[in-house]
């Protein structure tokens, strides 16, 4: 028979209560009574029942963390700050991948009702109504990590998008160029699509470079579209001197196909991605970037997240800084 945390109380000689205010970290008790209660705990083998102590404190200490591509660079720099924030804070991490479909998010949410998750963390897409509307349902709080909702009083943690995107084309002006190319994310994605369209034709617009329609082409975010998109621009508008990719892993696909084309970065085309992940870093040549602090967004969702449950409160959003960081793939022109 598994043991309860009736046994570790006895065993300990202390009352079920400071148990289970050390299971919580609630304090009030010696550190003397924590060793005992911990050392009672591994005799015994005792495991926590989260949904026996959610029945009595109306919590499991779970999040659940939603992405549509959890396997991407991107998503698991913000997971590394979410999971490590919210370890510290004794809360469990139920990361969930929807493919960006529809069906798969709204099968996800109903899991984490019956899960009885605390919180919700949406990462990397748009909160759509049906998606709000089964959150209040379950009269939990959500939080956005890079990602939007037409709620004002849902928070959110996030860059600046358009401006982050009219830094970097700015940066490739500043060097010199002037031919341009943007590979985007989709064309109907309005969260990060759209705006760093909009910053790119800003700085075009800013330094009074003539928009070229042949100049901005469409991927999805992922490695494999920055390689095509980048053999499009180069069968259409090989005249261009620089490329602004609206991801790293396009970046980084335009990199690989810019190999095997037989051209040299930054000799004979420059390159500057969008994100700053881990791997922009580890690529040869290493990619000039517009860096998000993903960690630091991931940990500030989980701050925010921890804090709704605990408080109830409504937070407001926030916005981060990004930084431009310069490596190896952009060459000044004369």
């Amino acid at each position: 028979m598994n043991p309860t945390i009736k046994d570790v109380a006895k065993k300990a000689n202390v009352s079920i209560a400071t148990v289970s205010r050390v299971l919580n970290n609630l304090g009030g008790y010696s550190d003397k009574t924590k060793q005992k209660v911990n050392e009672a705990i591994r005799e015994l083998g005792y495991q926590p029942n989260a949904i026996a102590r959610g029945l009595i404190n109306k919590r499991t200490h779970t999040i659940g963390v939603l992405f549509p591509n959890v396997s991407s660079n991107f998503s698991s720099d913000i997971l590394q700050g979410i999971e490590d924030y919210a370890h510290g804070r004794n809360y469990s991490v139920v990361v969930c991948n929807t493919d960006d479909d529809g069906k798969r998010t709204m099968k996800y949410l109903q899991l984490l009702r019956e899960k009885q998750v605390d919180g919700i963390i949406f990462s990397s897409s748009l909160l759509k109504e049906e998606y709000y509307e089964a959150i209040q349902a379950m009269n939990i709080p959500v939080v956005l990590v890079s990602a939007a909702s037409n709620h004002t009083t849902v928070p959110y943690v996030k860059i600046d998008d358009c401006l982050a995107a009219c830094d970097a084309v700015e940066f490739l002006i500043g060097k010199g160029h002037r031919k341009i190319a943007m590979i985007s994310g989709g064309k109907e994605d309005l969260l990060s699509g759209t705006p760093r369209v909009d910053g790119y034709m800003r700085a075009l617009q800013k330094h009074q470079i003539p928009f070229d329609s042949r100049y901005l082409v469409y991927g999805d975010f992922r490695f494999e579209s920055g390689c095509i998109q980048f053999e499009t621009l180069m069968r259409t508008v090989p005249e261009i001197t620089a490329v602004f990719a609206a991801s790293d892993e396009m970046a980084i696909g335009v990199l690989s196909a810019a190999y095997k084309l037989g051209l040299r970065v930054p000799e004979d085309i420059s390159v500057i991605g969008f994100d700053g992940v881990q791997l922009a870093n580890m690529v040869v040549p290493p990619l000039t970037t517009v860096s998000q602090p993903l960690r630091e967004m991931g940990k500030i969702a989980s701050e925010t997240m921890i804090r709704c449950i605990e408080t109830g409160e409504t937070l407001p959003g926030t916005i981060v800084s990004h930084s431009i960081i310069e490596r190896q793939t952009v060459r000044t022109l004369a």
